[in-house]
């Protein structure tokens, strides 16, 4: 029995080359995230025609995420130190002055900022390991207090928790990796930092005004006035990412897994796809071996019946990063298979619309026992609302368009393919044959007979 639920793994210096590629696609992984934060241009297109030619050389649907940089805040640098101490209590001014800063003093190069701060606004740095409050905001700098931290580097991000900052979701760089990206025909398109659901729209509407191509929009939930919003946002992005990073740093870090249990049933509820991020496997990056507390994080998130869980640097960095999806996917297929957790729990069903016709579908065929489910999908919707469903039978989608197939490969549980005459001829008793053989759920017995084989 192959996975349920998916799993996305970013690409980066240690995973780019087509061996590795390969490697990782074959252990398991779904999803490849290329980090605009990072190369652009060329260096991202090199690995997506990678990507595309091994999933023509193996048959396999693989989907590409483009996942822009998003307006992310940095410091300037410092004259002679690359650090400066600071003390609890200390005052610190931060100015559109591009002159190198000292112990009192550093550049704050976004006058959109500047702009929407308030007094009483916190300042976080270094991932919330310095804490600052905004004291009085000038025309052109803030002043504030230093309420903890001990020393400020050059270059830190900074997040501002309490403040809706006045300016695009994307940035003049993110208009100019989306141009080219755009011309590479990715299946989704992740957004950072989104505040609210005009950020989705403006960047559908951007993408929609260069490319017919059907680019799907994910938007990533790490910021406070997104969690206000999640409803509104969801309602109009075609996924979530819940990108539990810069989350933790801009909301209590205690409440990041009731916020991410919220998201998830929220996106169950409105049929579209979520994905679990940051750290599910970070100690690989130096350590051979998964910590206990991962192997855990990762089995909650499958138990929660997300749609794909996520690998960042440690797949990006790491010496082996074949080895960490391959150790991801084990992890995740024994918890899809834990019919304890799994079994079907109907008893919020009522919160569903009376005419859901996906989770008839999934009720039938809990009911009659069957062993899958086949779509012939046009598009991503039936599937993807069947999967919403979360039923303990695989889907199985036959797309005419292998972006459909693409985009199918994050939607727990199903498992798709791009086939034209699979698809015109409608046949799903030959579809879930060929699946159920591919998958290993049915094999062969005596040389010709097909039985399901045993789970469990």
């Amino acid at each position: 029995m192959k996975k349920f639920t998916k799993i996305t793994s970013s690409i980066g210096p240690n995973s780019e080359s087509k061996e590795v590629l390969s490697k990782m696609i074959d252990a398991g992984v779904n999803v490849c995230r290329l980090n605009f934060s990072h190369d652009v241009g060329d260096a991202q297109g090199k690995k997506i025609d990678f990507i595309r030619e091994i999933s023509a050389e193996t048959g396999k649907p693989v989907a590409v995420l483009a996942d822009l940089q998003g307006p992310k805040h940095r410091i300037g640098v410092f004259e002679t130190e690359d650090k400066f101490p600071i003390v609890a209590g200390q005052k610190f001014v931060f100015d559109n002055d591009p002159t190198p800063g000292n112990s009192n003093r550093v550049q704050l190069p976004d006058m959109d900022v500047i702009h929407s701060l308030k007094p009483g606004d916190r300042v976080l740095l270094n991932d919330g390991k310095i804490e600052m409050k905004v004291e009085k905001v000038n025309s052109d700098s803030i002043e504030a207090t230093v309420v903890r931290g001990t020393e400020i580097w050059s270059r830190r991000g900074f997040n501002l928790p309490d403040t809706e900052v006045a300016t695009s979701v994307l940035t003049a760089k993110d208009r100019a990796d989306l141009e080219y990206v755009l011309t590479k025909n990715p299946d989704f398109v992740a957004i950072s930092f989104v505040q609210k659901p005009e950020d989705v729209i403006e960047t559908r509407e951007f993408i929609q005004a260069r490319t017919s191509h059907p680019v799907k929009i994910i938007a990533k939930i790490e910021r406070p006035q997104a969690v206000e919003k999640i409803d509104a946002i969801v309602d109009v992005a075609d996924g979530i990412m819940i990108a539990r990073g810069d989350l933790a740093v801009e909301v209590p870090f205690e409440q990041v897994p009731a916020i991410s249990r919220r998201i998830i049933r929220l996106c169950r509820e409105k049929n579209k796809p979520v994905i679990m991020a940051t750290q599910m496997l970070g100690s690989m990056v130096s350590s051979e071996f998964p910590t206990r507390a991962e192997i855990s994080d990762i089995a909650t998130a499958a138990y929660l019946h997300v749609d794909s869980t996520m690998t960042s640097e440690e797949t990006t960095i790491s010496n082996n990063p074949a080895f960490v999806v391959e150790t991801m996917a084990k992890v995740l297929k024994h918890a899809d298979e834990d019919s304890i957790e799994n079994g079907q729990d109907w008893s919020d069903a009522e919160e569903l619309p009376e005419n859901d016709w996906a989770l008839s579908v999934t009720l039938m065929a809990e009911l009659n026992k069957a062993a899958a489910i086949v779509v012939f999908a046009t598009d991503t919707r039936a599937a993807t609302w069947i999967s919403c469903r979360r039923p303990d039978v695989p889907v199985y989608a036959v797309a005419r368009e292998a972006v459909v197939a693409n985009q199918l490969c994050l939607s727990r549980g199903v498992f798709s393919v791009c086939n034209e005459q699979m698809f015109e001829s409608k046949d799903a008793i030959a579809a879930a044959k060929w699946f159920g053989l591919e998958s290993g759920i049915l094999v062969i017995v005596d040389g010709e007979k097909i039985s399901l084989r045993k789970l469990g």
